[in-house]
């Protein structure tokens, strides 16, 4: 029977408030989050870190001193194996996070000693970036070759209207705006809110995400049934003096509480909850609606293990495996993104 390894990747978080300060030098030693040359690049990380380290704990306190996001994405991994459950192929979920334990050196090992016929590497970020999904393929293969792991494998770059993803986010967008009906009797305008990058890296990388988010956010409108001129595109998670993409959450935050609409935002860039949904957008967002005068604010869960979205991943797992399927590279096979785009990693 072929053995089949699903090696998922997500971002990673403290799992202890001991661990924030090392998470957060990890997160901003990566040179495709801090794209300066050594040593600058790592004297800086060290500084970012420990200026950042005493917010940080104080926002995972709130989440009992570490983050959800590893738990969370182990439920997606036990779910992706029960949905790929069949009998002529034994397939294993291997969650591999990007700047805290479990990283891709140890999970390398794990992979190998389970001796897999083929290698899927599937990362949870929907939308491809150079500053996600380009870094965690390189760290994996990094750590592969570090070990002597050549086992044929396939990657996935992105899937931003997969229609288990669209599917999936549509349910629960719809229920959503029905509870905001409910509490403001009026329609609620819909934010779909993406974490942000600096502008530079869309307009002078190429990086194909901002495109890939507005691509997926007309397919979950669609599937809802949302009108034209209900929904928008917006930008959180902004830090630094850089101008970073637009617009921001904030802005349409108080632009909602002027108009006096009810909002249901929507995390299109996140499939499971970790800090950015539970304090960004439940606490801090939530309140910045209340203080500008929004008189209903909603906000739709990650997907988790939605089984709509659990079904999308096992079907993009498979077809990674069809004859089609040896390098795919989108969820079509084959390049998703427009020429201009040239971080795409099929350009």
């Amino acid at each position: 029977m072929a053995r089949h390894a699903v090696v998922l990747f997500n971002l990673g978080g403290p799992d202890s408030p001991e661990a924030v300060k090392g998470f957060l030098t990890n997160l901003f030693s990566d040179p495709a989050i801090i794209r300066l040359p050594w040593p600058l690049r790592p004297l800086l990380a060290r500084y970012i870190a420990t200026s950042r380290t005493p917010v940080a704990q104080k926002i995972y306190a709130e989440l009992g001193g570490r983050s959800p996001l590893l738990p969370e994405t182990r439920k997606q991994a036990a779910a992706l194996d029960q949905a790929l459950a069949e009998p002529s192929h034994t397939w294993r979920s291997f969650v591999v996070m990007r700047y805290w334990h479990p990283f891709a050196d140890e999970v390398a090992r794990e992979v190998a000693a389970w001796k897999p016929d083929r290698i899927v590497l599937l990362p949870l970020y929907p939308q491809f970036s150079s500053t996600t999904t380009q870094s965690s393929l390189a760290d994996w293969h990094r750590a592969a070759g570090k070990i002597g792991l050549q086992v044929p494998t396939s990657a996935l770059c992105c899937y931003p209207d997969e229609p288990g993803f669209v599917g999936g986010y549509a349910a629960l967008l719809r229920k959503a705006v029905a509870e905001a009906r409910a509490a403001g009797g009026q329609e609620p305008r819909i934010l779909f809110s993406a974490h942000g990058l600096p502008k530079r890296i869309v307009t002078q990388g190429g990086d194909p995400y901002a495109w890939q988010v507005e691509r997926g956010a007309e397919a979950i409108a669609a599937a809802a049934g949302l009108t034209t001129g209900s929904w928008r595109v917006c930008y959180q998670s902004r830090v630094g003096r850089l101008e970073w993409l637009g617009p921001y959450a904030e802005a349409e935050i108080r632009q909602a509480g002027a108009d006096g609409v009810p909002l249901v935002v929507l995390p299109v860039a996140f499939v499971s909850e970790h800090s950015e949904t539970l304090v960004e957008l439940d606490r801090d967002y939530a309140r910045l609606a209340r203080e500008s005068g929004v008189p209903v604010y909603v906000r739709v869960p990650a997907l988790g293990d939605h089984p709509a979205f659990i079904a999308g991943l096992a079907g993009l797992a498979r077809s990674a495996l069809s004859p089609t399927g040896a390098r795919p590279c989108s969820l079509t096979g084959d390049r998703l993104c427009p020429a201009d785009r040239h971080a795409c990693p099929a350009a």
